[in-house]
C-alpha cells in the first residue's frame, strides 16, 4: 500500500498497521441510538478501534459542549458531518459534528440520546479483537440475556450502563423515544421509572436491583 507522507520506518509501520486493520460496516436503522449502538457492538464482540467514516441523518442529537454541566439536545432534521474517536469494550470517546436545517454547525462529545432519523452508515476500523473470528454485523449477533431500557439524559440509566460496560456483560440497550415508547415500556414492566432491566425477558427492576445483583455475584453469572 502506497502511503504518501510516510518515509522509512514510519512508512513500514503505517503500512503494517493498515494491512492488519479490519473494517466493519455498520448500518443503523431509524430510531437507533448512535452512541449506544457503537458501545453495544464493541462490548458484545470485544473489539476496539475507531470510526473511519459516517454518513446519515438524525432526528435528535445529544452532545456535551466544553465547560457545560449538561449535554445540549437538538431536535429536527439534522445531518451528520463527522464522527471521530475510538471505541473499546470499556466504552467510547467520540466527537460529533452536525448541521441543522439552517446550516448551522454544532458539535461536541457524543452522548446517549442521539437518535437516527432515516439511517446512518458507519465504517469502523477494528484494531483489536479478543476472538480469532472476524467481527460480525449486529444482525448476526445472538441476543444477550440482559436487556435495559433507558431514557436519554437519565443519570441512573448512565450509571447502569457504565456498570454493565465495566463488567463487560453483553446487553441490549433500548432507548425510550417519546410518549409512545414510554407507555409501551410502562405497560410491559408496570414501572414508570428508568432504567428498566430485564433478564431473559423477565423484569428484575431498576438501577438499585441491578446493583443488588452485582453485590450478590449473580450479575456476573449472566455472561
Amino acid at each position: 500500500m502506497a502511503l504518501p507522507g510516510f518515509h522509512g520506518p514510519a512508512r513500514n509501520l503505517a503500512s503494517h498497521f493498515f494491512d492488519a486493520m479490519l473494517s466493519l460496516p455498520l448500518n443503523l436503522a431509524p430510531g437507533s441510538d448512535l452512541r449506544l449502538s457503537i458501545e453495544q457492538l464493541a462490548a458484545e464482540q470485544q473489539i476496539s478501534g475507531f470510526v473511519l467514516g459516517v454518513v446519515g441523518n438524525l432526528s435528535q442529537a445529544s452532545f456535551q459542549c466544553p465547560g457545560q454541566a449538561e449535554p445540549r439536545v437538538l431536535k429536527g432534521d439534522l445531518e451528520v458531518i463527522t464522527l471521530n474517536g475510538n471505541f473499546s469494550p470499556k466504552g467510547v470517546h467520540l466527537h460529533l459534528s452536525l448541521s441543522d436545517g439552517a446550516c448551522q454547525v454544532w458539535g461536541g462529545h457524543l452522548e446517549p440520546g442521539t437518535l437516527v432519523q432515516k439511517g446512518v452508515d458507519l465504517l469502523l476500523g477494528i484494531t483489536d479483537q479478543s476472538e480469532s473470528q472476524p467481527p460480525k454485523a449486529p444482525d448476526a449477533m445472538t441476543n444477550p440475556r440482559l436487556e435495559i431500557a433507558v431514557l436519554p439524559g437519565c443519570p441512573w440509566c448512565a450509571r447502569a450502563l457504565r456498570l454493565l460496560r465495566t463488567l463487560d456483560l453483553p446487553h441490549q440497550v433500548d432507548t425510550v423515544n417519546g410518549d409512545a415508547d414510554f407507555k409501551r415500556w410502562q405497560s410491559r414492566s408496570g414501572m414508570s421509572t428508568f432504567p428498566q432491566v430485564f433478564v431473559d425477558g423477565q423484569l428484575i427492576g431498576g438501577y438499585d436491583d441491578l446493583t443488588t445483583l452485582h453485590a450478590s455475584g449473580e450479575l456476573e453469572a449472566l455472561r
